[in-house]
């Protein structure tokens, strides 16, 4: 899973009606290949994924994959609080030629870590794509500690981590403990260059959607030996990605797209525009 040092969380475009809106979706996805972006994940949390039905991600994945065409790699998230689902959409993204899978850490159920790994173990063995797990403990409620990730490391086709606990220590015991054909990535924007630091691959990223080249020049500056530079510009963007998140994700990353001429539509109930104040405080850090 060596898929680049920028991914994108994509956002899932839909219409007025809150259906999907394919003509918008190849519209991003070339927005962001031009910007920066080096693999995509489709129907993550950004992706607003829980209120997907099986039909719509299959809907989704069909025509990302084909409007992608091998462009850049095309992750797709097939991970939920039920396990048997979680399988199935698995398979499905294997059948529909993805590059790999996302499954996240089941939310709301609360699994101990021997039923996070019982989990992780029956997708990984269903499918021969590459799995990249995803921890991200205040949305789930259930945090998948490093003892968990590294013995599922050991599953041939379990080869990424997307952190997203922003616990550093969290990073250095995976990234030590496991082979070097194991990759993490930062699940937040803000932990880019810290996590960067201690031997992450890359980012899963947010802000991308808006930010993709200036987060490129983040981190090539920090592989390129170049840290005060590196550490300048993720200072400089710092206030943009946190202003990302002044509600929930992925509203204002949707109101920004929109702001830049990329209109991917609402977000899904029960989540709701932004309010006046959150645009104008958009706007002031944006400007």
């Amino acid at each position: 899973m060596d898929f680049g040092r920028v991914w994108t969380a994509m956002v899932t475009p839909f219409n007025t009606e809150g259906k999907l809106d394919l003509e918008a979706t190849a519209e991003l996805v070339d927005h962001l290949i031009s910007t920066g972006t080096e693999a995509l994940v489709v129907a993550g949390t950004t992706g607003e994924s829980p209120t997907l039905s099986l039909s719509e991600k299959e809907e989704l994945f069909r025509f990302v994959l084909e409007h992608t065409k091998k462009r850049v790699p095309v992750v797709l998230g097939t991970g939920s609080n039920d396990t048997a689902t979680s399988v199935e959409t698995s398979i499905l993204a294997e059948k529909l030629g993805a590059d790999g899978v996302m499954a996240v850490v089941p939310y709301y159920n609360r699994p101990s870590q021997l039923g996070m790994h019982a989990h992780f173990t029956e997708i990984a063995q269903a499918i021969s794509l590459p799995v990249m797990l995803y921890n991200v403990p205040h949305r789930t409620s259930a945090h998948m500690l490093p003892e968990t990730v590294i013995s599922l490391s050991k599953e041939s086709n379990i080869t990424a981590l997307k952190e997203a606990s922003g616990d550093l220590e969290h990073f250095a015991a995976v990234i030590d403990q496991t082979d070097d054909s194991f990759f993490v990535y930062s699940g937040d924007d803000s932990m880019t260059l810290p996590s960067l630091s201690i031997g992450a691959a890359g980012v899963v990223s947010v802000a991308s959607h808006v930010i993709g080249n200036q987060m490129q020049d983040l981190i090539a500056a920090f592989f390129a030996g170049e840290v005060e530079r590196a550490s300048q510009i993720h200072r400089a963007l710092l206030p943009k990605m946190k202003a990302l998140f002044i509600a929930p994700n992925p509203v204002c990353v949707k109101h920004m797209l929109k702001e830049i001429g990329v209109d991917v539509g609402p977000t899904r109930l029960p989540l709701i525009g932004i309010s006046a104040e959150e645009e104008a405080l958009l706007k002031s850090i944006f400007a």
